[in-house]
């Protein structure tokens, strides 16, 4: 109600309004790890912060959750308002990532910020809040803790997202996903020991879509849960021809997002995907994220364990990239570690990254974890590699990932010696 008569004033003095649209980053690990009083306390706090950082002219609300805005204007006539604005939105995100405390314990939290001025962004309430929204998403996208000012391209990107998801959705009914593989590879011996499910997509109107431009999308919305349903029973009945044609290929890793774990009926659903197949649990391997695995860890335990438990063998992916590798380690039920790609990339050539490879190395072995290094492109990272006596390694040295027809091949090329890659580890 007050942003609608600041414009109306601001149109006939020919002034300026800026609009800030924020919100706190990760607010749902406040409420995770402490509870929701931590949560409402935090809110509180970021009240105050803006209350501190912000003109004592500037009107703020808490639109929902942990949305806020704030609209300032009689903007001084400067010839270009966002330099006069940068400074203080650096100051209000500054002053919210202050630790406080909550319950006795030291709370650090951060904010994204959206800023769009009237009239130069937009000149009426509701594309002005529409376009801080969307310079919000950009903030939070590149990260957090960062503001954003609107430019007209956000908004094409906004449409283009919607086209995207639009298409995703629409993209099962059209059998637009497929699966490709990338072999592992026993790198004591050259025998392909398994290989690593890949969601693909090849849309007939816009061709071969990247998995990072539309995996962020279905996570966005519960479509994840579906694409990743679809994995497991296509990568479950290739495993099963596998078995049946071409001899076996070792274990199929997939990977799982957050939002299938924290399906009610996800065990139900694996086992019955299995059942209808005739896979045995032992034959695939689920791959976790870090950051899957530091959200709401006593339930995840609970899950993980109920899956070794059935058979299933878990893995952590891109191990090394997150923040609780060790804590990981000690509570869940981990049985194979990957180290990731950009470890691996330097190893032959970067000390540092080499002792890291050789540190995760060595305490896989006395926790008795398989390893595997993802991302082998060279014959030196290979050899790097193989010295440390690393278990497994999968990446383009040994080709692209491949459909289902060509891992057929590979197998049976395997079982009659003529598989080419096996020189690589000769």
């Amino acid at each position: 109600h007050l942003l609608p008569r600041a414009i109306a004033r601001a149109r006939r003095s020919d002034g300026m309004i800026a609009l800030f649209y924020l919100d706190v980053d990760q607010f749902k690990d406040i409420n995770d790890t402490f509870g929701h009083l931590a949560g409402d306390t935090t809110l509180e706090t970021i009240t105050q912060c803006m209350r501190r950082a912000l003109p004592e002219n500037a009107v703020i609300g808490r639109l929902s959750g942990d949305e806020f805005a704030a609209f300032i204007d009689d903007l001084p006539p400067v010839e270009d308002v966002e330099d006069a604005l940068q400074g203080l939105a650096r100051n209000l995100l500054a002053e919210i990532a202050e630790p406080f405390n909550v319950q006795a314990s030291e709370v650090y939290v951060t904010a994204s910020l959206g800023i769009a001025i009237y009239p130069q962004h937009a000149d009426n309430v509701i594309d002005l809040l529409r376009n801080a929204d969307a310079a919000l998403y950009s903030a939070k996208k590149a990260g957090g803790n960062r503001h954003v000012f609107y430019d007209s391209a956000l908004n094409e990107a906004a449409v283009e997202r919607l086209l995207m998801k639009s298409r995703l959705r629409r993209s099962f009914e059209r059998d637009e996903l497929l699966l490709e593989y990338q072999p592992k590879y026993d790198l004591s011996t050259g025998q392909v020991t398994g290989a690593e499910a890949l969601v693909r997509w090849h849309s007939p109107d816009i061709g071969r879509i990247q998995p990072s431009d539309f995996i962020p999308l279905a996570e966005e919305t519960n479509l994840i849960v579906e694409i990743g349903e679809w994995v497991i029973d296509r990568g479950s009945a290739d495993l099963a021809r596998w078995q049946d044609t071409s001899g076996s290929p070792g274990r199929i890793a997939i990977n799982l997002s957050l939002k299938q774990l924290r399906q009610r009926n996800f065990f139900n659903s694996v086992s019955k995907i299995f059942q209808r197949h005739g896979i045995k649990p032992t034959d695939i391997e689920f791959e976790i994220t870090e950051s899957t695995l530091a959200e709401d860890i006593g339930r995840t335990v609970q899950i993980l364990e109920t899956l070794s438990a059935y058979g299933l063998q878990l893995a952590i992916d891109d191990f090394g990239t997150g923040y609780s590798s060790l804590t990981a380690l000690q509570k869940f039920p981990i049985k194979t570690l990957k180290i990731d790609r950009s470890f691996v990339t330097n190893a032959a050539d970067d000390a540092n990254d080499a002792a890291i490879i050789r540190a995760v190395i060595d305490m896989s072995r006395s926790l008795h974890l398989d390893v595997v290094a993802e991302g082998i492109e060279t014959q030196a990272q290979l050899e790097f590699l193989r010295a440390l006596k690393c278990d497994y390694g999968q990446g383009m040295l040994f080709g692209e990932p491949m459909e289902a027809e060509s891992l057929t091949r590979r197998l049976l090329e395997q079982q009659d010696g003529t598989d080419q890659h096996r020189s690589l580890l000769a």
